[in-house]
Protein backbone atom coordinates (compact mmCIF):
# COMPACT_ATOMS: atom_id res chain seq x y z
CA UNK A 1 0.00 0.00 0.00
CA UNK A 2 1.24 3.47 -0.85
CA UNK A 3 1.74 6.12 1.82
CA UNK A 4 -1.14 8.45 2.64
CA UNK A 5 -1.00 11.52 4.86
CA UNK A 6 -4.00 11.97 7.19
CA UNK A 7 -7.03 14.14 6.54
CA UNK A 8 -7.29 17.60 8.06
CA UNK A 9 -9.11 20.77 7.03
CA UNK A 10 -7.55 24.13 6.31
CA UNK A 11 -9.39 25.72 9.26
CA UNK A 12 -8.14 23.03 11.62
CA UNK A 13 -4.60 23.45 10.30
CA UNK A 14 -4.57 27.18 10.88
CA UNK A 15 -6.04 27.11 14.39
CA UNK A 16 -3.94 24.20 15.65
CA UNK A 17 -0.71 25.53 14.15
CA UNK A 18 -1.21 28.98 15.65
CA UNK A 19 -1.82 27.45 19.08
CA UNK A 20 1.25 25.22 18.79
CA UNK A 21 3.40 28.16 17.65
CA UNK A 22 2.40 30.24 20.66
CA UNK A 23 3.31 27.39 23.01
CA UNK A 24 6.64 26.84 21.30
CA UNK A 25 7.63 30.50 21.22
CA UNK A 26 6.60 31.13 24.83
CA UNK A 27 8.34 28.09 26.30
CA UNK A 28 11.03 28.79 28.88
CA UNK A 29 12.18 25.19 29.26
CA UNK A 30 14.12 23.00 26.87
CA UNK A 31 13.17 22.72 23.21
CA UNK A 32 12.22 19.06 23.72
CA UNK A 33 9.74 20.04 26.44
CA UNK A 34 8.39 22.84 24.27
CA UNK A 35 7.96 20.42 21.39
CA UNK A 36 5.95 18.02 23.54
CA UNK A 37 3.62 20.84 24.61
CA UNK A 38 3.32 22.16 21.05
CA UNK A 39 2.67 18.68 19.71
CA UNK A 40 -0.11 18.30 22.25
CA UNK A 41 -1.74 21.46 20.94
CA UNK A 42 -1.48 20.17 17.40
CA UNK A 43 -2.93 16.81 18.33
CA UNK A 44 -5.99 18.52 19.76
CA UNK A 45 -6.58 20.01 16.32
CA UNK A 46 -6.14 16.79 14.39
CA UNK A 47 -9.01 14.96 12.72
CA UNK A 48 -6.80 11.93 12.24
CA UNK A 49 -4.37 9.99 14.41
CA UNK A 50 -1.29 11.44 12.75
CA UNK A 51 -0.12 14.64 11.07
CA UNK A 52 2.29 15.72 8.31
CA UNK A 53 4.28 17.60 10.98
CA UNK A 54 5.14 15.11 13.66
CA UNK A 55 4.44 11.72 12.18
CA UNK A 56 2.05 9.13 13.49
CA UNK A 57 0.83 9.20 17.09
CA UNK A 58 -0.45 5.85 18.25
CA UNK A 59 -1.19 4.06 21.45
CA UNK A 60 1.47 1.70 22.76
CA UNK A 61 0.97 -1.82 21.48
CA UNK A 62 -0.37 -4.53 23.73
CA UNK A 63 1.75 -6.93 25.76
CA UNK A 64 1.66 -9.25 22.76
CA UNK A 65 4.17 -6.94 21.09
CA UNK A 66 7.85 -7.70 21.11
CA UNK A 67 10.88 -7.18 18.92
CA UNK A 68 11.31 -10.77 17.85
CA UNK A 69 7.72 -11.34 16.81
CA UNK A 70 7.36 -8.01 14.95
CA UNK A 71 3.85 -7.30 16.21
CA UNK A 72 4.48 -3.60 16.50
CA UNK A 73 5.54 -1.38 19.39
CA UNK A 74 4.86 2.04 20.81
CA UNK A 75 5.52 4.86 18.37
CA UNK A 76 7.16 8.12 19.19
CA UNK A 77 6.77 11.77 18.26
CA UNK A 78 9.47 12.98 15.95
CA UNK A 79 10.60 16.46 17.06
CA UNK A 80 12.10 18.81 14.48
CA UNK A 81 15.85 19.28 14.35
CA UNK A 82 15.64 22.97 15.21
CA UNK A 83 13.29 25.79 16.14
CA UNK A 84 13.59 27.14 12.59
CA UNK A 85 12.65 23.73 11.21
CA UNK A 86 9.61 23.61 13.44
CA UNK A 87 8.51 27.10 12.44
CA UNK A 88 8.95 26.46 8.71
CA UNK A 89 6.98 23.22 8.90
CA UNK A 90 4.19 24.99 10.77
CA UNK A 91 3.99 27.67 8.08
CA UNK A 92 3.76 25.08 5.31
CA UNK A 93 1.27 22.93 7.17
CA UNK A 94 -1.03 25.73 8.32
CA UNK A 95 -1.18 27.51 4.96
CA UNK A 96 -4.80 28.09 3.97
CA UNK A 97 -6.08 25.67 1.35
CA UNK A 98 -8.07 26.92 -1.62
CA UNK A 99 -10.97 24.88 -0.25
CA UNK A 100 -12.10 23.81 3.21
CA UNK A 101 -13.01 20.39 1.93
CA UNK A 102 -11.15 17.44 3.42
CA UNK A 103 -8.21 16.39 1.31
CA UNK A 104 -5.81 13.47 1.17
CA UNK A 105 -2.14 13.85 0.31
CA UNK A 106 -0.61 10.82 -1.35
CA UNK A 107 3.10 10.23 -1.25
CA UNK A 108 4.05 8.92 -4.67
CA UNK A 109 5.31 5.36 -4.62
CA UNK A 110 8.42 4.50 -6.59
CA UNK A 111 9.48 1.41 -8.52
CA UNK A 112 12.55 0.22 -6.61
CA UNK A 113 13.56 -2.30 -9.27
CA UNK A 114 16.36 -4.53 -8.02
CA UNK A 115 16.87 -4.00 -4.28
CA UNK A 116 20.05 -5.01 -2.49
CA UNK A 117 19.49 -7.91 -0.11
CA UNK A 118 16.71 -9.64 -2.05
CA UNK A 119 15.93 -11.22 -5.41
CA UNK A 120 12.23 -10.53 -4.95
CA UNK A 121 10.52 -7.87 -7.06
CA UNK A 122 7.18 -6.13 -6.66
CA UNK A 123 4.87 -7.42 -9.37
CA UNK A 124 2.51 -5.07 -11.13
CA UNK A 125 -1.03 -5.49 -12.35
CA UNK A 126 -2.12 -7.63 -14.20
CA UNK A 127 0.50 -10.15 -13.01
CA UNK A 128 -1.30 -13.47 -12.36
CA UNK A 129 0.20 -13.78 -8.86
CA UNK A 130 -2.14 -10.99 -7.75
CA UNK A 131 -5.19 -13.18 -8.47
CA UNK A 132 -3.94 -16.64 -7.50
CA UNK A 133 -5.08 -18.54 -4.42
CA UNK A 134 -2.75 -17.95 -1.46
CA UNK A 135 -1.87 -20.97 0.67
CA UNK A 136 -1.87 -21.12 4.45
CA UNK A 137 1.63 -21.08 5.92
CA UNK A 138 2.55 -24.32 7.66
CA UNK A 139 4.23 -24.93 11.01
CA UNK A 140 7.21 -26.41 9.16
CA UNK A 141 7.65 -23.25 7.08
CA UNK A 142 7.70 -21.15 10.23
CA UNK A 143 10.19 -23.44 11.93
CA UNK A 144 12.65 -23.62 9.02
CA UNK A 145 12.96 -19.82 8.89
CA UNK A 146 11.91 -19.44 5.27
CA UNK A 147 8.91 -17.26 6.07
CA UNK A 148 10.96 -15.02 8.37
CA UNK A 149 13.42 -14.50 5.52
CA UNK A 150 10.67 -13.69 3.01
CA UNK A 151 9.10 -11.19 5.41
CA UNK A 152 12.47 -9.51 5.95
CA UNK A 153 12.96 -9.11 2.21
CA UNK A 154 9.38 -7.87 1.78
CA UNK A 155 10.08 -5.08 4.27
CA UNK A 156 13.20 -4.12 2.32
CA UNK A 157 11.15 -3.82 -0.85
CA UNK A 158 8.34 -1.95 0.89
CA UNK A 159 10.67 0.74 2.21
CA UNK A 160 12.50 1.01 -1.11
CA UNK A 161 9.15 1.59 -2.82
CA UNK A 162 8.10 4.28 -0.29
CA UNK A 163 5.20 2.11 0.85
CA UNK A 164 3.62 1.28 4.19
CA UNK A 165 2.43 -2.26 3.51
CA UNK A 166 3.07 -5.25 1.28
CA UNK A 167 1.42 -8.66 0.87
CA UNK A 168 3.28 -11.78 -0.23
CA UNK A 169 1.42 -12.19 -3.56
CA UNK A 170 2.74 -8.74 -4.51
CA UNK A 171 6.22 -10.24 -4.65
CA UNK A 172 5.06 -13.39 -6.44
CA UNK A 173 4.86 -15.50 -3.28
CA UNK A 174 1.36 -16.93 -2.97
CA UNK A 175 1.29 -17.38 0.78
CA UNK A 176 -0.96 -15.81 3.42
CA UNK A 177 1.65 -13.39 4.71
CA UNK A 178 1.68 -9.62 5.02
CA UNK A 179 4.00 -6.95 6.41
CA UNK A 180 3.49 -3.29 7.18
CA UNK A 181 4.83 -0.30 9.04
CA UNK A 182 2.14 2.34 9.43
CA UNK A 183 4.76 5.09 9.78
CA UNK A 184 6.45 4.18 6.50
CA UNK A 185 9.76 4.95 8.23
CA UNK A 186 12.44 2.24 8.12
CA UNK A 187 14.17 3.80 11.12
CA UNK A 188 11.09 3.06 13.21
CA UNK A 189 11.58 -0.70 12.97
CA UNK A 190 9.68 -1.27 16.22
CA UNK A 191 6.54 -0.31 14.30
CA UNK A 192 7.03 -3.16 11.83
CA UNK A 193 4.26 -5.76 11.81
CA UNK A 194 4.45 -9.24 10.27
CA UNK A 195 1.24 -11.26 10.16
CA UNK A 196 1.02 -14.96 9.31
CA UNK A 197 -2.27 -16.53 8.21
CA UNK A 198 -4.30 -13.50 9.35
CA UNK A 199 -8.07 -13.39 9.29
CA UNK A 200 -10.63 -10.74 10.12
CA UNK A 201 -13.13 -11.98 12.71
CA UNK A 202 -15.18 -8.81 13.10
CA UNK A 203 -15.81 -5.63 11.12
CA UNK A 204 -17.24 -2.37 12.45
CA UNK A 205 -20.51 -1.12 11.03
CA UNK A 206 -18.93 2.33 10.78
CA UNK A 207 -17.19 2.99 7.47
CA UNK A 208 -14.70 5.53 6.21
CA UNK A 209 -13.86 6.47 2.64
CA UNK A 210 -10.27 7.49 2.01
CA UNK A 211 -7.81 7.62 -0.85
CA UNK A 212 -5.59 4.58 -1.37
CA UNK A 213 -2.72 3.68 -3.65
CA UNK A 214 -0.98 0.37 -4.23
CA UNK A 215 2.61 -0.58 -4.99
CA UNK A 216 1.32 -2.98 -7.68
CA UNK A 217 -0.58 -0.11 -9.34
CA UNK A 218 2.00 2.68 -9.70
CA UNK A 219 0.92 6.17 -10.61
CA UNK A 220 -2.72 5.91 -9.60
CA UNK A 221 -5.01 6.04 -6.57
CA UNK A 222 -8.70 6.09 -5.71
CA UNK A 223 -11.28 6.46 -2.96
CA UNK A 224 -12.00 3.19 -1.14
CA UNK A 225 -14.55 2.43 1.57
CA UNK A 226 -13.26 0.41 4.54
CA UNK A 227 -14.44 -0.50 8.01
CA UNK A 228 -13.30 1.99 10.64
CA UNK A 229 -12.12 -0.81 12.92
CA UNK A 230 -11.59 -4.56 12.68
CA UNK A 231 -10.73 -7.45 14.98
CA UNK A 232 -8.04 -9.77 13.74
CA UNK A 233 -6.58 -13.17 14.55
CA UNK A 234 -3.16 -14.23 13.23
CA UNK A 235 0.12 -15.96 14.00
CA UNK A 236 3.48 -14.39 14.74
CA UNK A 237 6.68 -15.58 13.08
CA UNK A 238 7.18 -17.72 16.17
CA UNK A 239 3.86 -19.44 15.54
CA UNK A 240 2.11 -17.78 18.48
CA UNK A 241 -1.61 -17.05 18.10
CA UNK A 242 -2.84 -13.58 18.96
CA UNK A 243 -5.84 -11.28 18.59
CA UNK A 244 -5.82 -7.55 18.01
CA UNK A 245 -8.17 -4.71 17.23
CA UNK A 246 -7.01 -2.28 14.56
CA UNK A 247 -8.55 1.15 14.09
CA UNK A 248 -8.47 3.99 11.54
CA UNK A 249 -5.24 4.21 9.51
CA UNK A 250 -3.84 0.90 10.72
CA UNK A 251 -7.17 -0.84 10.06
CA UNK A 252 -7.15 0.54 6.52
CA UNK A 253 -3.63 -0.72 5.85
CA UNK A 254 -4.53 -4.16 7.18
CA UNK A 255 -7.70 -4.41 5.09
CA UNK A 256 -5.84 -3.34 1.96
CA UNK A 257 -3.15 -6.00 2.41
CA UNK A 258 -5.66 -8.61 3.56
CA UNK A 259 -7.56 -8.15 0.29
CA UNK A 260 -4.40 -9.17 -1.56
CA UNK A 261 -4.39 -12.47 0.32
CA UNK A 262 -7.88 -13.16 -1.07
CA UNK A 263 -6.91 -12.20 -4.63
CA UNK A 264 -8.68 -8.84 -4.35
CA UNK A 265 -7.00 -5.61 -5.42
CA UNK A 266 -8.05 -2.12 -4.46
CA UNK A 267 -9.37 -1.22 -7.91
CA UNK A 268 -12.05 -3.90 -7.37
CA UNK A 269 -13.50 -1.67 -4.64
CA UNK A 270 -13.57 1.59 -6.62
CA UNK A 271 -16.81 3.26 -7.63
CA UNK A 272 -17.56 3.21 -11.36
CA UNK A 273 -16.54 6.83 -11.81
CA UNK A 274 -13.20 6.27 -10.04
CA UNK A 275 -12.53 3.13 -12.09
CA UNK A 276 -13.22 5.01 -15.30
CA UNK A 277 -10.81 7.76 -14.26
CA UNK A 278 -7.86 5.38 -13.84
CA UNK A 279 -8.72 3.08 -16.76
CA UNK A 280 -6.05 4.63 -19.06
CA UNK A 281 -3.41 3.87 -16.40
CA UNK A 282 -4.63 0.27 -16.14
CA UNK A 283 -4.48 -0.16 -19.91
CA UNK A 284 -0.90 1.10 -19.86
CA UNK A 285 0.03 -1.47 -17.21
CA UNK A 286 -1.64 -4.24 -19.21
CA UNK A 287 0.29 -3.24 -22.32
CA UNK A 288 3.58 -3.16 -20.41
CA UNK A 289 2.86 -6.62 -18.99
CA UNK A 290 2.14 -8.03 -22.45
CA UNK A 291 5.37 -6.52 -23.81
CA UNK A 292 7.34 -8.10 -20.96
CA UNK A 293 5.81 -11.51 -21.77
CA UNK A 294 6.76 -11.16 -25.46
CA UNK A 295 10.30 -10.24 -24.52
CA UNK A 296 10.71 -13.03 -21.97
CA UNK A 297 12.97 -15.96 -22.95
CA UNK A 298 11.25 -19.19 -23.95
CA UNK A 299 11.22 -21.98 -21.35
Amino acid sequence: MAFQQPVVTSTTRKTAANTARSFFNGATKSQDTAWIVASGALRLGMQAESSPIYGNSRRASSSLSNKNDHIGASSRLRPPSSSASFQSRLVLWSKEDSSTEKTNIMKEEVDPGKVEGTDLRIVKYPHPALRRRNAEITKEELEDGSIAQVSKEMLLLMYAAEGVGLAAPQVGVNKRLMVYNASGDSKRWLDEVVLVNPRIVEYSDAKTVEQEGCLSFPGMNGMVERSKWIKVEALTLKGRKFKRRFTDWEARIFQHEYDHLDGIVYIDRLAEEERTRIQPNLETLIQQHEEELVGAPAL
